[in-house]
């Protein structure tokens, strides 16, 4: 009997070694060809932006091509489907994010994928400020006072979004939750003609990135009132956030995140998250991501992880609470 147990205690042992034998062949030959990183947006977006700058750079810490593949459609979910029935030897990667990983699997039963069960966390990769700013005729320089006038004037009061569902929509609903306001959403099909029906009076306020609102900002014709984010935006830190201004609580912080194919092994990814940290942290890289709105997050694994179970939660809770079904 003793015999039978050292022999199971001895093949458990060299099945063990094998496996680590293989998992340190895959790290030192990876990568063995071109990494495809598909982006689930069509080119000129902030996924496709943040996407293409981690891609230059990845390429050139793993020392292998990097191709961006943009998978448009169903809101994201056909280019995370993609990746999520890939192989997973870390040759394919999605750029993720709020609207991948925490919206839609909320509104979407069927989702074919599931962001915590199908895919390897590898790294966040930067964070975004939304802004609310208003038209210079409204009387309100401060976030106290665009909730006082809206309570003073249950249901006139309007802010427009790039659409039902997106982050700026999210931004207003989370907003009028909070503050327990009667204001309407007024959605627009994309975030310039939302910013555009504030300019010419349309809608009362707009939520919107800092980097799309600031030539207006500079000319008069909108002002910044706060940022949605719980920090202060490096973009422009004189702007205080929602939060610090008299609305406890408040954040609405749009994010970016890479990530595996469940199964892709350990060595693989840790290797792609030290290069995906180096880059957030490269002067280079910060500068490209800060001149066009974004503000560079590298993390652990785990930290991703967490963070996407977290805004799972949050999405959820905030749906529940203003009904909203996606049309």
């Amino acid at each position: 009997m003793r015999c039978i147990q050292i022999m199971k205690a001895c093949a458990a042992i060299c099945i063990a070694l094998n496996f680590a034998t293989g998992a340190i062949a895959q790290t030192t030959t990876y990568p063995s060809r071109a990494v495809r990183v598909v982006i689930p947006y069509p080119p000129g977006g902030g996924n496709d932006i943040i996407g293409r700058i981690v891609a230059d750079d990845l390429a050139k810490r793993i020392g292998q091509q990097v191709i961006v593949d943009n998978r448009a459609g169903g809101s994201t979910a056909i280019g995370a489907e993609n990746v999520a029935r890939s192989a997973p030897d870390g040759h394919t990667l999605l750029i993720t994010s709020h609207t991948t990983y925490a919206l839609l699997p909320n509104l979407r039963p069927k989702l074919a994928y599931d962001p915590l069960r199908d895919f390897e966390p590898v790294s966040l990769l930067a964070t975004q400020s939304f802004a609310l700013a208003v038209h210079p005729s409204l009387p309100v320089t401060t976030v106290r006072q665009i909730i006082a006038l809206a309570k003073s004037r249950p249901g006139q009061l309007t802010f427009s979004s790039a659409g039902a569902g997106t982050g700026t929509h999210f931004s207003g609903e989370q907003f009028k939750v909070l503050a327990n306001l009667d204001i309407l959403h007024v959605p627009y099909k994309g975030g310039n003609t939302a910013v555009t029906s504030v300019l010419s009076g349309e809608t009362t306020m707009t939520f919107g990135s800092l980097s799309a609102l600031a030539p207006f900002v500079s000319t008069g014709k909108l002002r910044i009132i706060a940022v949605t984010s719980s920090k202060r935006s490096l973009l422009d830190p004189k702007i205080p956030t929602i939060a610090e201004s008299g609305l406890k609580g408040y954040e609405m912080t749009p994010w970016y995140g890479l990530t595996a194919p469940r199964g892709t092994p350990g060595p693989i990814v840790e290797r792609l998250n030290a290069a995906v940290v180096a880059a957030t942290q490269s002067n280079e890289t910060r500068e490209r991501m800060v001149k066009v709105g974004y503000e560079p997050s590298g993390s652990t694994p785990q930290q991703l992880a967490e963070h996407i179970r977290h805004e799972l939660a949050r999405y959820a809770k905030l749906i529940k609470v203003i009904g909203f079904t996606e049309q």
